[in-house]
């Protein structure tokens, strides 16, 4: 009876640390994929207003000016 609680419980342990390590998985994906997307965003605006306009932009979104 012991033996069978133990495989039980590293069974468990053991799908615990998979969903775990999945999930974080996931997380740093998510996070480079809106890293990359947030970067040539800025690159966009940078191209197409220039770099005092975006800087001015942001002052104003900021400030509310």
């Amino acid at each position: 009876m012991t033996t069978n609680t133990q495989t039980i419980t590293k069974t468990q342990a053991d799908v615990g640390y998979e969903t775990s390590k999945f999930t974080l998985g996931v997380g740093v994906a998510t996070a480079a994929m809106i890293g990359v997307w947030a970067v040539i965003c800025m690159a966009s605006m940078i191209l197409d207003n220039g770099l005092s306009g975006v800087v001015r932009g942001l002052f104003g979104a900021i400030t509310g000016i």
